[in-house]
């Protein structure tokens, strides 16, 4: 079993900056890809950044490079997002989610455990 913890959401002006904690417990062996995602009230869910745990690879969706950084603290069994000039399409419910794959997936029904997300509002 594992449980995702997500903190760090907010609401803060076009071009601030917050940075979002995904706090994993639990089986944490059964973790080797961690990623982001968003979802907006009516529409679908999107990824929007991924990292391989033991080997810091990451991925990123073209909205959000040059903005967003993803990093891991394996010690602190911790994923961090750190969201940079934030936009209001940014707006969204970020979640993190955790699969045992050799390899980044990018797609939610790929991944089985799940946070309860953080609420990121970006609003003047």
């Amino acid at each position: 079993q594992v449980q995702l913890v997500e903190s760090g959401g907010g609401l803060v002006p076009p071009g601030e900056s917050l940075i979002l904690s995904c706090v994993a417990s639990g089986d944490t062996l059964s973790i080797y890809v961690v990623g982001w995602f968003r979802q907006v009230p009516g529409k679908g869910r999107e990824g929007v950044s991924y990292i391989d745990v033991t080997f810091g690879r990451t991925d990123y969706i073209d909205s959000v490079k040059g903005r967003f950084t993803i990093s891991r603290n394996i010690a602190e069994n911790t994923v961090y997002l750190q969201m940079n000039n934030l936009r209001p399409e940014d707006s969204a419910l970020y979640t993190c989610a955790a699969v045992r794959s050799p390899r980044i997936l990018t797609t939610p029904d790929a991944y089985r455990f799940w946070g309860q997300g953080t609420r990121v509002t970006v609003s003047s």
